[in-house]
């Protein structure tokens, strides 16, 4: 399986943010900038759940494929606006860790949804003109996202990758 590698995505982004020899960038490269900024953050995580649950020497599997593919953006974006309460809901609240998610997974959280707002405005709203620097802030954000996670604790990410991968009822 070809899995989109969120510092390839991240690097584009960049490369799409040069201002060519007369002017500057185009709107649709640093709108362009901005969805690949976000798709780095959301092929990270798939990435992640992919190899908790299955194994990264596994990546040429079904089984592999299957549990990448079964995240979608929604889902990720009500855990995270869920992780980043105060107090969480019934729902989270027994499979949480006992003191909480901490503030690497809240920030990541936070970021990912900043993110794909952001997308989504880039890729869909016509009336808006995206700045370069908008751009530039969108990478930034995506790999402080991508660091947070990873500094979080094993059984925090772990915890957050449960239940993106199976969500409690």
């Amino acid at each position: 399986m070809a899995i989109l590698n969120s510092e390839h995505l991240l690097d584009q982004a960049q490369r799409l943010t040069v201002a060519p020899t007369a002017g500057p960038p185009r709107q649709v490269d640093v709108r362009r900038a901005i969805s690949a900024s976000y798709y780095a953050v959301f092929h990270f995580i798939l990435t992640r759940a992919a190899d908790e649950f299955v194994g990264k020497t596994k990546r040429n599997e079904q089984r592999y494929a299957l549990v990448y593919r079964s995240i979608d953006h929604r889902a990720l974006k009500e855990l995270c606006a869920e992780t980043r309460k105060q107090t969480l809901s019934a729902k989270y609240q027994r499979h949480a860790p006992g003191n909480g998610f901490g503030s690497n997974i809240q920030a990541f959280a936070g970021g990912l949804v900043d993110l794909q707002e952001k997308r989504h405005a880039a890729d869909y709203d016509p009336s808006i003109r995206v700045a370069t620097s908008d751009a530039k802030l969108a990478i930034s954000m995506a790999k402080s996202a991508i660091r947070r996670f990873d500094q979080s604790s094993p059984k925090r990410q772990k915890t957050f990758l449960t239940l993106l991968v199976f969500p409690p009822r």
